[in-house]
């Protein structure tokens, strides 16, 4: 009896995979979870703007998936596009550092890992059914499962056809330990979110684990206790030889690093690695505002404050250092709107309303915006993103960018990922990276739903104790 019982439910197991390969973008989807988009409706409350936004940003990574894989493809443009690495030498004309191009089936692990994050809303939202996301979960689970990897910890960019790395420089053809660890937060909440005992949610559970369990962070260590390094690659080792220090997007890095299982990170490595590099600190004010970290002048791209706070929730986060990570992360916040208000290049279009330099699209290729390299470009998503720091001048951003602009940069996925007046220049791509946040950052001002299911692991809380942080959701 018992043998014919698991039999069934393995039967049923390779029945729902079946179907979850059906479920994939170039089929119809089911009507009852199609996610149509809509163009600008006026006069409506600021709820339903909200449910909107979110929604219509959504479908950038549930109907531009990619088919075969399930994972969020890097950008919306199929034709090749070129990646410029500028950080903020902006007395050049043109890029000084290494181009990149990528095409189609360019995936990104990292905005994998939001999209992930992206369809526990999407679920809780009522966007589309609960056994549909877990289909399209498990598909990308095991893509992953058996898709490169190097000691557990997945490269930048993947092909979404073959699972196979592709590179992003001559050195950095391995593994990324950053865009890693935005994956596993996402796989990681997804788990805590569908925790129910049905066949489906026991095997992501499993697969999760599986994952969780193999990433060796301790790896990027070198064998040491003085530096953890952002890249290995089994051709190159650790010539890429660039240290996660900041203050900046990493600090979900060492979290995640130090919350595994099985292959944690010890204190004193990020206390050497981290909390001692010379760009941690800051301490000076800006427009009135005191910022705590970071070795930008003005705090530098707001993607800072919004990667790694997807799952850490900074209300209450302090750590044994004296840094208050909610004044972090809305001193940032308010600097960046306030440089933009004062505008010094006198930029066209610049304003309370319109606010909000990061990393992103620009008319001179992809660049890392902030006030140190202020090209005219505004990223929706730098505003958006801020919606739990700043609500109010969040809320004013995006009315400006629904209704005023609308026509230039509204579209099937939501906002287009950047626009310069001063240029007349409007992108017309999306970036898995920029709409991620969006989604996310929007309902944790809403509901907490993505910190809640997050803060309360228990790995995630030993790893913020180990590391000498202190929350509301850490227990004692």
């Amino acid at each position: 009896m018992k043998k014919g019982l698991i039999c069934m439910l393995i039967a049923l197991l390779f029945a729902f995979m079946a179907s979850a390969q059906k479920n994939t973008v170039g089929h119809k989807p089911n009507p009852g979870n199609s996610i149509a988009p809509v163009g600008i409706i006026k006069n409506i409350s600021d709820s339903a703007l909200l449910d909107i936004v979110q929604r219509q940003t959504f479908r950038y990574f549930w109907h531009f998936a990619h088919p075969v894989s399930g994972l969020a493809r890097e950008r919306d443009n199929t034709v090749k596009a070129e990646y410029y690495w500028d950080y903020i030498n902006e007395a050049d004309d043109e890029p000084n550092l290494s181009k990149h191009t990528f095409g189609p089936e360019a995936c990104a692990i990292g905005g994998t890992g939001m999209g992930v994050l992206s369809t526990v809303v999407a679920v809780n939202r009522g966007w589309i059914g609960r056994d549909t996301a877990l289909r399209r979960l498990i598909k990308i689970v095991d893509f992953l499962i058996k898709a490169d990897c190097y000691h557990g910890i997945y490269p930048h960019f993947m092909n979404g056809v073959t699972g196979k790395t592709i590179p992003f420089g001559r050195l950095d053809d391995g593994a990324d330990i950053v865009e890693t660890s935005y994956l596993m937060m996402g796989l990681l909440t997804a788990k805590a979110y569908f925790n129910g005992n049905t066949l489906p949610e026991r095997y992501f559970q499993k697969r999760v684990q599986q994952m969780w369990d193999a990433a060796d962070w301790n790896w990027h260590s070198a064998g040491g206790n003085k530096t953890l390094f952002w890249h290995w690659s089994p051709r190159n080792d650790f010539d890429m030889n660039f240290p996660v220090f900041g203050y900046d997007e990493a600090l979900i890095t060492y979290i995640i690093s130090a919350s595994s299982p099985v292959h944690p990170i010890s204190k004193e490595l990020y206390e050497n690695s981290w909390v001692k590099s010379t760009p941690w600190k800051n301490g000076k004010s800006y427009f009135g505002y005191k910022l705590p970290l970071g070795d930008f002048d003005m705090g530098g791209p707001l993607f800072f404050e919004q990667y790694t706070y997807m799952g850490i929730d900074p209300a209450g986060l302090t750590d044994d250092n004296g840094i208050d990570y909610a004044e972090q992360t809305k001193n940032h916040t308010l600097i960046n709107r306030a440089y933009c208000i004062a505008n010094p290049k006198h930029f066209k279009g610049y304003g309370e309303n319109c606010w909000g330099l990061t990393a992103g699209d620009s008319w001179k290729g992809y660049v890392a915006h902030c006030p140190q390299d202020d090209r005219g470009v505004i990223q929706p998503t730098a505003a958006l993103s801020s919606f739990p720091y700043t609500p109010e001048y969040s809320m004013k951003a995006l009315k400006h960018f629904y209704y005023d602009l609308g026509d230039k940069i509204w579209g099937p996925y939501g906002f287009a990922d950047g626009f310069s007046e001063t240029h007349n220049w409007y992108a017309k791509t999306h970036l898995a990276i920029d709409q991620g946040p969006i989604v996310v950052m929007i309902e944790n001002y809403r509901s907490g739903l993505i910190w809640k299911l997050f803060m309360s692991n228990p790995d995630i809380q030993k790893g913020l104790k180990t590391l000498g942080f202190k929350s509301k959701w850490v227990k004692e």
